[in-house]
């Protein structure tokens, strides 16, 4: 299996057995539920869908509620798609954290914590202005444009504009340690998105 759904729960910390701090995040992973199993025949491509986190019925369009009735699944909060290269996959199998063991790498994907409008210093890390001596230009983007050749601002010139809320992936975080019981899966390192967001992890690409 490629990958499974989870939220983020908090950040803390572990110490190896050789008295290192190591900085974690929590991640409540799973179980999540194969809703629906597309193949190249009829879809034109292989892929699963997963259901992560219950939801009420009431809450749900009727559409949906006949999708996930037709998968025998009840009502899922979280539904996405994952690629699958190979191997069979049944509508209603469960997945758990399982999958992973101590030691293995994972790529996190998940949405950014938004900041909304910011200036450039914020956004792209520039410098500012003088600070002193009356220049009044601290923290102000300055002239933007060239000189007669081309005359104009080119294509991709850092700007302030909006920060933050992007799907972002954190790639190669190693597993420190799964617990199957709890469903609970600590990686090394911080991943996207606030605390209660929801994330997608899967095996490493690049490892």
């Amino acid at each position: 299996m490629l990958g499974i759904l989870g939220k983020k729960m908090k950040m803390s910390q572990v110490f190896t057995d050789n008295g290192d701090c190591v900085p974690i995040t929590c991640i409540n992973a799973g179980p999540c539920f194969v809703i629906q199993v597309k193949n190249k025949e009829k879809d034109g491509y292989q892929a699963i869908q997963l259901g992560f986190e219950d939801k009420k019925e009431k809450r749900m369009t009727k559409a949906l509620l006949g999708h996930f009735k037709k998968s025998g699944v009840s009502g899922k909060k979280i539904v996405k798609e994952l690629l699958v290269v190979s191997g069979k996959y049944e509508v209603g199998q469960k997945l758990e954290v399982g999958m992973f063991k101590k030691g293995d790498f994972v790529d996190v994907t998940g949405q950014s914590i938004g900041k909304g409008f910011q200036g450039g210093m914020k956004r792209w890390g520039w410098s500012g202005g003088p600070k002193t001596h009356g220049s009044m230009h601290h923290r102000r983007p300055g002239s933007i444009g060239a000189t007669t050749t081309p005359g104009r601002v080119l294509r991709g010139h850092h700007l302030p504009g909006h920060m933050g809320n992007r799907k972002v992936t954190i790639q190669n975080l190693k597993v420190i340690q799964v617990d199957r019981e709890n469903n609970i899966l600590l990686v090394k390192g911080a991943v996207p998105g606030h605390k209660g967001s929801y994330l997608m992890i899967r095996k490493a690409k690049k490892k």
